[in-house]
């Protein structure tokens, strides 16, 4: 059982290893076919945040672990707005993009309705299912929305560099490559072998498990940046990539999860649906009340907070 945990805690940093080589990897492939930095920034590098959270899901998904699928997801988007934000915030308040408000809020609630309409199938009287379906749905969802971000007049933060200094050799982008998907098999094999002897072997549901620990750990890259961003009072993109995240551990994740195997929703996970919701409401609340575009250091201490709230009501409920 020890070897469990072990391999449990060494998949995680495995995992994220891996996804940052192949990310370096694919951005150098796509310089090389000589796509413009704002294609890569707004696929590779966005999409590469959501990677952790994606190869636990494939994992999950084909192992049946439903409950520990959507609760990853669940979790690591609650986490995303309470606790990184607001831990952001705290350290250096947050002036907010314009259009994350205007565009990746809306959309953020608008996917988390239809997620909640999608997983209860009993309002169109259907199974509670997330079916293969739904999830060519959610796929089609962030084409659209991948479209609407590149049509858009300030479709990417100037902030957000792209280094287009392609490496030294064709070796060393494969080396990239094949490092990253084998850190990814890898360490998402261990972390969802882990997730569920830990589950068991505390006496926490599946979705528990999913909703902190696995969540936690998954959210980690996207807690890094925010913290450095905002240690280097440089937190102008903290919001949008925040959001960004999360609409596609939405659409992407849970979209190709379902599309694997169908996702069988406990519907105890409603409440955390509607956590989620709340998460996106009071974000959008609470910068309009305040100073405008701003969320102010008072905000994340608000926001830290129901979180660790959030997390001992999710372990105990579930």
């Amino acid at each position: 059982m020890e070897t469990i945990y072990i391999f449990f805690v060494i998949g995680f940093v495995v995992l994220i290893m891996g996804a940052k080589w192949l990310v370096e990897g694919a951005v150098s492939l796509g310089i090389r076919a000589n796509l413009s930095p704002l294609v890569i920034g707004l696929t590779v590098v966005a999409f590469g945040t959501s990677l952790p959270e994606l190869v636990i899901n494939v994992f999950a998904s084909l192992k049946g672990s439903s409950d520990l699928a959507i609760g990853n997801v669940l979790g690591s988007n609650i986490m995303n707005i309470f606790f990184i934000l607001g831990v952001t915030a705290i350290i250096f308040p947050i002036n907010v993009e314009r259009i994350s408000v205007r565009r990746d809020l809306p959309i953020g609630i608008f996917a988390t309705i239809f997620l909640f309409i999608t997983a209860n199938g009993y309002f169109l009287g259907f199974e509670n299912v997330i079916s293969r379906i739904d999830g060519i749905v959610l796929l089609i969802m962030f084409g659209l929305y991948l479209f609407m971000t590149l049509r858009s007049k300030n479709p990417i933060d100037p902030d957000m560099k792209i280094d287009t200094k392609i490496p030294e050799s064709w070796l060393k982008t494969t080396v990239l490559l094949i490092a990253g998907l084998t850190g990814l098999y890898f360490g998402g094999e261990w972390v969802s072998e882990g997730a569920l002897a830990v589950a068991k072997a505390m006496g926490l549901s599946e979705s528990a498990v999913g909703l902190t620990i696995v969540a936690a750990a998954t959210s980690l890259p996207e807690l890094a940046t925010s913290i450095v961003a905002a240690l280097k009072k440089n937190v102008g993109i903290v919001m949008g990539n925040i959001l960004g995240s999360n609409i596609m551990n939405i659409l992407i994740v849970l979209g190709t999860s379902a599309i694997i195997n169908p996702l069988d929703f406990n519907t105890k996970l409603n409440t955390e649906i509607g956590m989620l919701l709340l998460a996106n409401l009071g974000l959008f609340s609470l910068i309009h009340i305040g100073k405008g575009l701003h969320l102010s250091r008072r905000e994340g201490v608000i926001l830290t907070t129901v979180y660790i709230v959030f997390v001992w009501f999710s372990v105990v409920y579930n």
